[in-house]
């Protein structure tokens, strides 16, 4: 049961990334600069790579 509710969490991470991305390009077409953008972006993918951690963390706990 763990290991599904993983690979959900992990399915969601992926999908709130690819979402991440199409908002960037809307930004730039919006006429933001790519710095800007990728600033935001980058702002935006920390909390989605702090989560990613901790399910890598509880997973190595799990298994010790």
């Amino acid at each position: 049961m763990k290991n599904k509710i993983r690979k959900v969490i992990a399915l969601l991470l992926v999908l709130q990334t690819l979402l991440l991305s199409v908002q960037a390009k809307s930004r730039i077409q919006q006429g933001d600069s790519a710095i800007e953008v990728m600033i935001w972006l980058i702002n935006q993918c920390f909390p989605v790579l702090q989560r990613a951690k901790s399910l890598e963390d509880e997973e190595g706990k799990g298994k010790k």
